[in-house]
């Protein structure tokens, strides 16, 4: 089933340049450390019991419950290649999982010389995972430890997303939809690939879109139909784009940013035949984990993009913050909020809770999880 939306043509309109410095806004609410001592943590996830899964980029995944982060390390997890940006990344869970126990895990595996983004899914119960078995890796390897991707979600099908990186050294394979750098793949929900995929020309197998770099955050909304995902840009150039099935979206011959020594990447912003974004950062705020806020709790930020920033880009900051991309009714961007811009830390994740809180994970040696209500 391909997921597209009435909204969608609307959203081809040209990209948002975001580049005027936004101030900092104090946050109308309270904030609650839940739990702190996390290794770089990555992402998370909410068990049906309250309890929280977090991942953190070293390897090991954590349980937090009500009385804070237990000492032990959830045990029967896979073990990553860890190296620069390389480890353990995203958990979910199966949508079904009070009935089968599934967690997904991705994470870097292989070695030096040959590593790739590999997904891996177990049953959790009790602090434990059992019957891991790893479901899909890409089909190709790279000697870098940078440009993972490895952000999944799960569509209303029971299919599901992630995203993969082009291994930072390898950007012009991200056109070349015959091996996974720098693409998004579907795949059912035991790695095999959906047979309504979209027919791209010797693509590889589970290839939904390409011409990606490193999207860090993807995610499906219910209300709309739209997959939403964004990623990192090089120098400046970090954008949001609305993902459709057989669509390249451009990387690396359009693109808003410029090389890090500061040489030209590509004379092209936009091409013919590739998606535009529908925002784009300049400078770059280097965003991380998002949510599409549909809670109760902060319903000025209804149907809005929160995004976790690892740098301030244009904002009023020195800090990673939390970015709010407020969207019109035809899901549009019309304005952006910056908050919690003095954390003074990187922001690597931010999650909707089922009571309509937020929970933001800080990415740092000593890493914390907070709590955002009212």
């Amino acid at each position: 089933m391909w997921f597209r939306s009435s909204l969608m043509i609307l959203a081809l309109s040209s990209p948002v340049l975001a580049q005027e410095p936004v101030p900092n806004t104090a946050f109308d609410g309270e904030t609650e450390v839940v739990a702190s001592g996390l290794v770089h943590p990555w992402s998370l996830a909410f068990l049906p019991d309250g309890d929280l899964l977090v991942t953190e980029r070293g390897g090991r995944l954590r349980l937090i419950t009500e009385v804070g982060l237990v000492a032990e390390p959830v045990s029967g997890a896979p073990e990553p290649y860890v190296a620069g940006q390389g480890g353990m990344l995203d958990v979910v869970l199966h949508p079904d999982f009070a009935e089968n126990g599934w967690v997904y895990l991705t994470y870097a595996s292989g070695d030096r010389r040959a590593n790739a983004l590999a997904i891996a899914r177990g049953r959790y119960a009790d602090g434990a995972l059992s019957d891991v078995e790893t479901i899909f890796t890409a089909n190709i390897t790279k000697d870098t430890d940078a440009h993972y991707a490895g952000r999944m979600t799960f569509l209303p099908d029971g299919t599901f997303i992630v995203t993969i990186g082009e291994g930072f050294d390898y950007r012009e394979e991200a056109q070349d939809p015959s091996n996974h750098f720098g693409t998004t793949v579907r795949l059912n929900d035991d790695g095999s690939v959906p047979a309504d995929n979209p027919d791209i020309e010797n693509g590889a197998p589970g290839v939904y879109s390409w011409g990606h770099r490193n999207a860090q955050a993807i995610l499906y909304d219910a209300e709309t139909g739209r997959i939403i995902s964004h990623e990192h840009g090089p120098r400046g150039g970090d954008e949001v784009n609305i993902i459709e099935p057989g669509v390249n979206y451009g990387w690396p011959i359009a693109t808003f940013g410029i090389d890090y020594s500061g040489a030209i990447i590509s004379p092209y912003e936009t091409y013919p035949g590739m998606r535009d974004p529908i925002v784009v950062w300049d400078p770059s705020i280097a965003p991380a984990g998002m949510t599409l806020y549909r809670g109760d709790m902060f319903p000025e930020w209804q149907g809005d993009l929160l995004i976790a920033t690892l740098q301030p880009g244009n904002a009023d900051t020195n800090s990673g913050h939390i970015r709010i991309v407020d969207l019109n009714e035809n899901g549009l961007p019309q304005g952006q909020t910056v908050i919690l811009g003095e954390l003074d830390a990187r922001v690597r994740d931010i999650r909707t809770a089922p009571d309509g809180s937020l929970y933001v994970l800080t990415d740092a040696f000593d890493g914390s999880v907070i709590r955002l209500s009212r």
